[in-house]
């Protein structure tokens, strides 16, 4: 059991019968009131919450998150399959559970899937990864336009700086889905 006092960024705890991951926590005094303002991240349905936290309240049951690397191996148009690289046991996750985390994973390449108790969470993706462009209007030479829209191979649109072109490595942010530099 874990006190309101003793919370940390990126902890996880059992709040309202929820999941919730810590990212963000502040103590505050205001007119002689001590309580902590959290801000929390269901893991089922990654909804992000902001509440006020007395020190008084109950202890949080503290949640140990399992985290496997896996290779996600292919799409089935319904679900993700990834495969255990040490037991080749393979498991599906459905395909709108992992709307945002598709945009940035190739086939073949290695993940980090979370579980809590053998329930699967969802995936958990590095802060950049690279990719590839796939599709973008060419550079024109005088054009007072510095970014141009471009497709990668996963099919994200991004806007990037308008002299890349086909074929061009760029590092992208998988928290917001922005250009970060070429690779």
């Amino acid at each position: 059991m874990v006190s309101t006092n003793d919370l940390k960024n990126g902890m996880v705890i059992e709040y309202d019968g929820k999941l919730m991951q810590i990212l963000e926590f502040m103590h505050v005094l205001q007119n002689k009131v001590a309580y902590v303002r959290v801000k929390m991240k269901d893991l089922r349905t990654g909804t992000v919450t902001e509440t006020a936290l007395k020190g008084s309240d109950s202890a949080f049951k503290r949640c140990y998150i399992e985290r496997k690397e896996m290779q996600y191996i292919y799409n089935t148009g319904e679900a993700l399959a990834f495969m255990d690289m040490e037991t080749y046991e393979q498991i599906e996750i459905p395909e709108d559970r992992l709307a945002w985390e598709k945009k940035f994973m190739l086939e073949g390449a290695n993940v980090n899937i979370t579980f809590y108790e053998g329930e699967i969470l969802g995936v958990s993706l590095p802060d950049k990864v690279t990719l590839t462009i796939t599709d973008t209007t060419p550079a024109v030479k005088g054009s007072s336009t510095d970014r141009k829209r471009a497709v990668l191979e996963t099919g994200l649109e991004i806007t990037v700086p308008a002299f890349l072109e086909n074929g061009t490595k760029v590092i992208v942010s998988t928290l917001d889905g922005t250009y970060v530099s070429r690779a």
